[in-house]
């Protein structure tokens, strides 16, 4: 039987605006990618970013808070009891509106109808799967583009239906050298098919500040870096953007300096004993930081605050900085 033709005239079509998770790294309604080497922080980054939405809390670059949401989050890596749940509690996340789909009795894939009911059930506005290559069923050669492309096209409508951001985690290859574009593990129709690829790695000069670069954005100019730090005594921390590039990220060249940093290097000078707060917020004015900087660095460092009479003041923890659990 003859296929009939059907036309879309392009005037009848209503235009529409982009709607973004964080602007401009995650679309809502749209694939995204991070993907970098093992150990480099993909999945802790990941974590980071449910634990803020969850909570409610700005993302880096976003000065406004955002209202709470449920997060479908999907591993076949970590255990859920000792590796993710004890992360999560460590980033702050509320984990009531963390979801996971069971796959006890059947394991999930990308054309999986479970994804979509699940988002409808939760209303989750994010669902992550870490990493692609345990989703995409055993039928599928990740290599293969002819494989890829309807997998990753029925994703692609299904995210659309929901308004759902999907995240999806992947390794990079080997091929060391090679373009941006070609260091994704399988098909470059995962590329294509994604509306922002990040890349995570650390720099040569201090491997405990990671970088997320963006690599591709078809919706929107690339966002600055993010620098983040993982220590074993402090955690996970936001560092605030940065100039390292993708190539830096991928060779682990170049040096960064960020405002949060700056700002942290600030106070522990300033805060040599107890400090007016009046006082340090004119300091980070004249610095020319923001407000939710100077918050963040404050945060990233346990500064504690404290009443005499009328005023507040300032002053850096007894013992430096608390333990977190990482």
């Amino acid at each position: 039987m003859k296929n009939e033709l059907k036309l879309i005239s392009m005037d009848t079509v209503e235009t529409e605006n982009v709607q973004w998770l964080w602007y401009p790294y995650i679309p809502l309604g749209k694939i995204t990618i991070v993907h970098g080497d093992p150990g480099e922080g993909k999945t802790t980054f990941a974590l980071a970013v449910i634990a803020s939405l969850t909570k409610g809390e700005p993302l880096p670059e976003c000065e406004d808070a955002i209202e709470t949401m449920n997060v479908i989050y999907q591993t076949a890596e970590d255990g859920l009891a000792d590796t993710i749940k004890p992360r999560l509690v460590a980033a702050g996340a509320d984990c009531t509106r963390v979801l996971v789909i069971d796959e006890t009795d059947k394991e999930l894939t990308l054309n999986d109808e479970r994804l979509e009911e699940a988002i409808k059930e939760t209303g989750a506005q994010l669902i992550v799967l870490d990493p692609i290559q345990a989703y995409l069923g055993e039928d599928v050669d990740m290599h293969r583009a002819n494989e890829v492309r309807p997998v990753l096209k029925r994703l692609a409508a299904m995210a659309e239906r929901t308004h759902c951001a999907v995240l999806l985690v992947g390794h990079l290859n080997k091929a060391q050298g090679q373009k941006s574009s070609y260091r994704g593990l399988g098909s470059i129709d995962f590329r294509a098919a994604a509306r922002s690829v990040l890349v995570v790695g650390r720099l040569k000069d201090n491997e405990r500040i990671r970088i997320v670069a963006q690599d591709k954005n078809s919706l929107a100019p690339e966002g600055s870096s993010i620098a983040f730090e993982l220590n074993e005594q402090t955690g996970f921390c936001w560092k605030g953007a940065c100039e390292a590039t993708v190539d830096d990220v991928l060779n682990g060249t170049g040096k960064v300096q960020t405002k949060t940093m700056l700002m942290e290097e600030e106070l522990k000078r300033m805060l040599s004993g107890r400090v007016p707060a009046e006082e340090v917020q004119k300091k980070a004015k004249a610095l020319g930081v923001s407000k939710r900087t100077l918050d963040i660095a404050k945060k990233n460092l346990g500064i504690i605050s404290e009443k005499v009479g009328d005023q507040w003041f300032w002053k850096l923890p007894d013992e430096g900085c608390k333990d977190v659990e990482f």
